[in-house]
């Protein structure tokens, strides 16, 4: 069986007695697309930084194709495409001159290097910028020429920070493609975001971090459906009048929660599996006279089931004492 493209065992990283990593083990097989999920200062940029070689571990041990990143940052560097979530451009350069650029540091010359030029440009569709200056570029081009600069030495590992952050539909369709024909190429992909239902499109595996620990790995399925999330069903409440009604009406009864408002009623869950408990809900919800126009179950999404697991590690539990440096 062959190795993990990606290893962290007991990774910590403190910064004076900030806990930006505690305790974070996983794996991530050869040629799979895993999405890394958090919360703002969760310690998923720290860990990515890690694995990226730009910072190093207080304890713990990463490895990127059984090279551990700290013995052996060179050769990880060599292995790793790194693409983070706002990288450097310079003025007056054009497209393909940033491209060459890198391509130049990386050690490729003449033909060599311009076929690999070409080659990253014609798959992240930048032929058309070639004379565009590269620090005038939407969004979604700036994110394409970022994936370029990353692909330039055909890296065995992609680690990608927020890639499609502020994208609008269209690019972000067009880089689901770009990972997916990446992945099917053998590629390994470790990469982060806060749009869950596209990472669970696009990925093997989703990797949840809260307060720098792994509360989650598993597929997607796994995720909505396994183990220590709250119990119930998640309803679709539209009504007649304001939509606070609703919530205001939710209050008042133990056995539901209000979820989230939208513009006609809201999202509820009803804390029991028994369908006449449902039923019940609905009768008491027009009783009390709130007009139902629609009352549908809805499957539980990775959003819900995130919330769900933070939920469950909610709790007033004084953190471990800082294990000892070596």
């Amino acid at each position: 069986m062959s190795s993990p493209a990606i290893r962290v065992q007991n990774l910590h990283r403190y910064f004076d007695q900030l806990r930006a990593v505690s305790g974070v083990s996983f794996e991530i097989p050869s040629g799979s697309v895993c999405g890394f999920v958090g919360a703002n200062g969760a310690g998923k940029t720290t860990t990515m930084r890690i694995l990226a070689s730009l910072d190093y571990p207080t304890i713990g041990t990463a490895e990127i194709c059984g090279h551990d990143i700290v013995n052996y940052p060179a050769k990880v560097r060599s292995l790793i495409g790194w693409m983070p979530d706002h990288f450097g451009k310079y003025d007056h350069m054009t497209v393909f001159e940033y491209l060459d650029f890198y391509c130049r540091a990386l050690g490729y010359r003449g033909k060599e290097r311009l076929m690999r030029i070409q080659e990253v440009m014609e798959f992240t569709d930048l032929i058309p910028l070639t004379d565009r200056l590269s620090d005038k570029l939407s969004k979604g081009m700036t994110q394409r020429l970022g994936l370029g600069r990353a692909l330039l030495h055909d890296p065995q590992v992609l680690i990608m920070d927020e890639p499609a952050a502020g994208l609008d539909p269209k690019a972000r369709v067009e880089l689901k493609h770009l990972i997916r024909v990446l992945a099917d190429e053998g590629k390994t992909i470790f990469i982060s975001s806060h749009i869950l239902s596209e990472l669970g499109e696009m990925c093997d595996s989703l990797l949840f971090i809260n307060n720098g620990q792994i509360v989650h790995h598993g597929d997607s399925e796994s995720l909505k459906h396994g183990t220590g999330l709250q119990e119930g069903f998640i309803y679709d409440v539209q009504i007649l009048g304001e939509a606070q009604a609703l919530s205001d009406w939710a209050v008042l009864h133990p056995k539901v929660e209000f979820m989230e408002q939208r513009k006609h009623g809201g999202r509820i869950r009803i804390t029991s599996q028994d369908p006449s408990k449902s039923a019940e809900v609905l009768r008491m919800m027009l009783k009390d006279g709130l007009q139902v126009i629609e009352f549908h179950r809805e499957e539980r999404n990775l959003e819900d089931a995130f919330i769900d697991i933070l939920g469950q590690l909610e709790s007033n539990q004084t953190p471990p004492p800082l294990p000892a440096t070596v």
